[in-house]
């Protein structure tokens, strides 16, 4: 009787560690039975070889595994509370159309992601981007005024302040912009910027000087016709480093333009005739002419009425205590303080 034969076993076939490896993302993407097939291997294996390789990964690793689990579930779950607070705040809007959302949205924007209240109320980012583009784009009056604004506010502060919307409207007209008194006021009012107004302030005050006074003739009748019919002159004053400067004007009615001038550190009647001279000579001497101002002593005395009458020249002068009665003289002081003294420091007289 013969002995069966002994059947030898098959060796292993061995893999190397980068077809493991391989076979182990082939198994994770398309299944452990669907890669076995394919790579004609028994499912068994590719369970120990994933076996293996989960036990050789190091703790630190599994950490970080752990670790980015973790964070992307806080994260899911910072997204669920800040839709339930969306909700919450949103609540009454959420059947509304969709430009009462884009207006929530715009409104919380600095709480809320844009993308989060966007996915709450269902609607498109881009169309709220496109909403929001839209409802902040300057329109055409919109650009005009910030343009007028910069304009008025640049030539304000050349102005050093001084000039109210009359005389602003003069100036950029000057500079080719064509802008009305009431544009110019409306700007104005729109950036809170008011012209510096005059101090109320006089050193000076009438004295009993005993002298003749003249007759008024002008009578506030300040219309003239033609030059060298109607003159008025005046005194003021302003604040050096070195003391008191005395300015005496006179100005012409007619173009109301001052036609002579002096300045002085004392108020005399020589301050005022040297500006009667410096008019004279700028008119070539006329005769007949009103020479009105006020019954201070520099006006009355013998030296400035002989120097009238020397002229032929009539003098007028008014009530006292009327400052209506020379008020051109006032308001072109009044000007000149406003416009070129307050606010400076002079720190002599020169």
């Amino acid at each position: 009787m013969t002995k069966p034969a002994l059947t030898t076993k098959k060796p292993r076939k061995q893999h190397t560690p980068e077809f493991r490896q391989e076979a182990l993302k082939l198994a994770k993407r398309i299944g452990v039975a669907a890669a076995a097939r394919e790579l004609s291997l028994y499912k068994s294996q590719l369970h120990n070889w994933r076996s293996k390789q989960q036990n050789q990964l190091s703790s630190s690793e599994r950490e970080q595994e752990m670790s980015a689990e973790i964070a992307r579930l806080k994260r899911q779950l910072a997204e669920r509370d800040e839709e339930l607070a969306i909700l919450q705040k949103g609540r009454d809007i959420l059947r509304e159309a969709p430009e009462m959302k884009y207006v929530f949205i715009e409104k919380h924007q600095a709480e809320f992601n844009i993308k989060a209240m966007c996915r709450v109320f269902q609607v498109a980012r881009s169309g709220w981007y496109v909403w929001h583009q839209r409802r902040h784009q300057i329109n055409r009056r919109q650009r005009f005024r910030l343009v007028c604004d910069n304009v008025v506010r640049e030539a304000f502060s050349d102005a050093k302040q001084r000039y109210g919307a009359p005389r602003l409207t003069d100036e950029l007209r000057a500079q080719g912009y064509q802008f009305n008194v009431k544009t110019v006021a409306a700007s104005l009012r729109r950036q809170g910027l008011r012209a510096k107004a005059s101090r109320r302030f006089r050193p000076v005050s009438y004295r009993k000087h005993g002298l003749p006074v003249s007759e008024n003739l002008l009578k506030q009748d300040f219309y003239a016709s033609g030059p060298n019919q109607k003159w008025v002159g005046d005194i003021t004053y302003l604040r050096t480093g070195e003391g008191w400067l005395y300015l005496a004007v006179v100005i012409d009615l007619w173009p109301r333009s001052v036609i002579g001038w002096s300045m002085s550190s004392r108020m005399t009647a020589q301050l005022a005739c040297n500006a009667l001279q410096m008019a004279l000579w700028q008119r070539k001497c006329p005769e007949n002419v009103i020479v009105h101002t006020d019954r201070g002593g520099q006006y009355c005395s013998t030296d400035y009425q002989s120097l009238l009458k020397r002229h032929n020249l009539r003098g007028s002068m008014s009530a006292r205590g009327c400052c209506y009665d020379n008020a051109c003289a006032e308001s072109f002081f009044h000007t000149l303080r406003v416009e070129c003294i307050h606010g400076e420091d002079f720190v002599s007289r020169e």
